[in-house]
């Protein structure tokens, strides 16, 4: 199983330590994982222009084929203006619309204050239902506060990002096995 988490920041660490934390949780969880994490501030990304996205080149051909070959996705964001990064959204922009169908996609979203918790479920998850992905129920959300440099000093934030990680394993592995029964009933 192939899970590639994406962090949507091109600036700051909060959102990729989240996202460190969640990679490790997945790993420690199951060694039957291959976990990718695309961090935007490494990466050299030009803005989507409506091409397929084979015609790209460089970080921005390998994000999205790394995106593509996924059976999960963890798309994190920062909070810009109520909603998520630009950086994310041009990330989808990429993709053809049925780039995400089959796979399970949850969200880690940070933010300043506890005022914009519904970005994920108002936002980001509208934009996975049409490219056909597999919305997990829960996403993550974390504030500021639980986060000191590059710590996550919140106990329950830990305890949540364990469980993300579980939920995203069986639930992926759970719709995998569904799938696999299904084509093997058609042939």
């Amino acid at each position: 199983m192939k899970i590639v988490l994406v962090s949507g920041a091109v600036i700051g660490s909060k959102t990729v330590t989240v996202l460190n934390k969640l990679k490790d949780a997945l790993q420690a969880q199951s060694n039957q994982v291959e976990v990718v994490l695309l961090d935007l501030r490494q990466l050299q990304m030009v803005f989507s222009d409506g091409r397929d996205f084979r015609e790209y080149s460089g970080d921005t051909l390998r994000v999205a084929t790394e995106i593509m070959s996924a059976d999960a996705l963890v798309l994190g964001s920062p909070v810009y203006q109520a909603g998520i990064s630009g950086a994310l959204k041009n990330v989808l922009d990429l993709l053809p619309a049925r780039a995400l169908a089959d796979k399970v996609t949850t969200a880690v979203i940070t933010a300043g204050s506890p005022r914009h918790f519904l970005v994920a479920d108002y936002q980001l998850k509208p934009i996975l239902n049409f490219m056909k992905a597999v919305p997990l129920a829960s996403s993550l959300y974390v504030e500021s506060k639980d986060i000191a440099g590059d710590e996550i000093i919140t106990g329950e934030i830990i305890t949540r990002i364990d469980r993300l990680a579980s939920d995203l394993l069986l639930t992926t592995e759970t719709y995998q096995a569904q799938l696999q029964r299904l084509e093997d009933s058609l042939f």
